[in-house]
């Protein structure tokens, strides 16, 4: 690792594809349009992102060994690719089959893509820097999926079209396709052939297996603080859905300006100590929004929530995988099959929250990052043991 230290013309096509990654965030304001147009019931409509998420639980480890086996640039720009032709389909033909096959290959093409992007990335960046990096993919990956409902809301108003999105998102992944097929990269490569047994063998490993619980969390902790701001406010202050909905732009806001200042900031600070005080700091607002006694200070709380917890996936991710890199695709795979954590924390928050109340919600997701407290103290004496053995 570290052979190709930050080649930019290698890094730049690497990053782009981040930018087709956050894609697939379309699937939100396209349930919308497609619920009118189609007069779909509220299940009917749902099934629309089902289509998309169901694939990291289903193919990240089997993408994973393929990486491994085939490599990861080539797996990218397949996904790259699906993503793709699953653009075109309801600029094509726009039924609601067409869109749930449109959806279908998006959700198959993104799951490729956040498998395999992050450890070729690794290959191009040197490994100092790939915290760094990693923070900034996610700020690119964050424009990305903020710009998506500005497009649609642009289409309709100048082309009262709304499915031209599809057209330019389409277009922007076989350019990517393109200039990463392009580029030649040199893989770290090694000779252990993975399989679906050895993939899932690592979760033997309690280091590794708390890693993946952890981003388990990570992401249960991001959309359980999504899709529950709007209802703690409301409930507990009594202001309206629209003035609530700020909350969300807020936590958004808040996000992008952290993975943006962590791009920087992570090229000075150790990753281990910006982890830590990322933690600290998140417990220290989930008690202090808990408990705040106006508006303001909800509204505060929220926004710096988002930003001392905006960096946790890429910070556990890259030093996880930094620590075994031989492995990096089968841990890749298995982190980003915990992506499902989105979409189990926050039904269990929704039971929470009708049993014992809005604030009972929010416990889990303080419990939550207590236990990525606990992983920063695995990930520190991992740390020391692998410096210790290699100073023999």
């Amino acid at each position: 690792m570290g052979k190709q230290p930050n080649s930019y013309k290698k890094l730049l096509p690497v990053l782009l594809c981040y930018i087709v990654m956050g894609f697939v965030d379309v699937v939100g304001v396209s349930t919308g349009y497609a619920q009118r147009d189609f007069d779909l019931s509220p299940t009917l409509a749902q099934l629309l992102p089902s289509m998309v998420f169901i694939w990291f639980l289903l193919l990240s480890v089997p993408i994973g060994i393929l990486q491994n086996n085939y490599g990861k640039r080539r797996m990218l720009i397949i996904g790259v690719t699906i993503t793709a032709l699953g653009m075109f389909i309801p600029f094509v033909l726009y039924t609601y089959v067409s869109l749930l096959a449109c959806f279908v290959m998006l959700g198959i093409g993104n799951t490729i893509i956040q498998v395999s992007s992050n450890p070729l990335l690794q290959d191009v960046v040197s490994k100092d820097r790939f915290s760094s990096f990693m923070s900034l993919s996610q700020f690119i990956k964050a424009i990305s999926s903020l710009l998506g409902p500005i497009i649609v809301t642009y289409m309709v108003v100048s082309f009262a079209n709304w499915k031209l999105i599809f057209l330019i998102y389409g277009i922007l992944s076989i350019l990517t396709g393109l200039w990463l097929g392009a580029t030649p990269i040199n893989e770290n490569k090694t000779a252990f052939k993975a399989t679906i047994a050895s993939s899932l063998g690592l979760l033997k490993n309690p280091f590794i297996l708390a890693m993946v619980v952890a981003i388990f969390l990570i992401v249960g902790l991001d959309v359980g603080m999504n899709t529950n701001i709007q209802n703690l406010l409301m409930l507990e202050y009594g202001i309206s859905l629209e003035n609530a909905s700020l909350g969300i732009s807020l936590y958004f806001a808040a996000l992008m300006v952290s993975r943006f200042i962590a791009a920087i900031v992570l090229t000075k600070v150790r990753d281990l100590d910006f982890l830590l005080w990322c933690i600290v700091l998140t417990i220290v607002f989930l008690i202090a929004l808990l408990l705040a006694p106006s508006t303001f200070l909800a509204y505060t709380f929220i926004f710096l929530i988002g930003l001392s917890s905006a960096n946790f996936f890429p910070l556990i991710f890259s030093m996880t995988i930094n620590l075994i890199p031989e492995r990096a695709n089968e841990i890749s795979a298995l982190m980003i099959m915990a992506v499902v954590g989105g979409a189990i924390i926050p039904p269990l928050m929704g039971v929470l929250n009708n049993y014992f109340g809005i604030s009972a919600g929010f416990m889990l997701l303080l419990l939550s990052v207590i236990y990525l407290l606990y992983s920063y103290f695995l990930l520190n004496r991992r740390i020391k043991s692998n410096s210790s053995n290699s100073s023999l």
